[in-house]
């Protein structure tokens, strides 16, 4: 199996995520990816799946992955039976940093208790 065919699903999810400026090459048993996330969730999503694939330090790839938009951690579409406690789970793996989102978002939210599907949140750095 070769090293590109290894990490094929690091590639899928970065083409998924429409990473800009994308590079892929393969030297001596080592691929190097090269790209840039919009936000540093989506680079982390990355790097997760490299780890997944490869383990915590993985010899067999090298990434350059940049952050366009390195002022917000992600940004969120409220989905339909959301609450901002799932939606902070989902992000920080902690629901009650909802509020931080809140916070984050009074030009949108009025009440934390009231959010919309279709809403565009800004999901702050912590």
């Amino acid at each position: 199996m070769t090293t590109k065919a290894k990490y094929q699903e690091v590639l899928d999810l970065g083409e998924a995520l429409n990473i800009k400026d994308g590079n892929v090459t393969e030297e001596n048993g080592v691929l190097k990816v090269k790209g840039m996330a919009k936000t540093q969730y989506e680079k982390n999503r990355l790097w997760d799946k490299i780890k997944e694939i490869g383990g915590d330090k993985p010899t067999d790839i090298m990434a350059n992955i940049t952050v366009e938009d390195e002022s917000i951690y992600a940004k969120h579409t409220v989905k339909s039976g959301e609450t901002l406690g799932k939606i902070a789970k989902h992000y920080y793996g902690n629901a009650s940093k909802y509020q931080a989102i809140f916070k984050a978002n009074t030009d949108v939210l009025k009440n934390p208790d009231l959010i919309h599907p279709g809403q565009e949140l800004v999901i702050p750095n912590l």
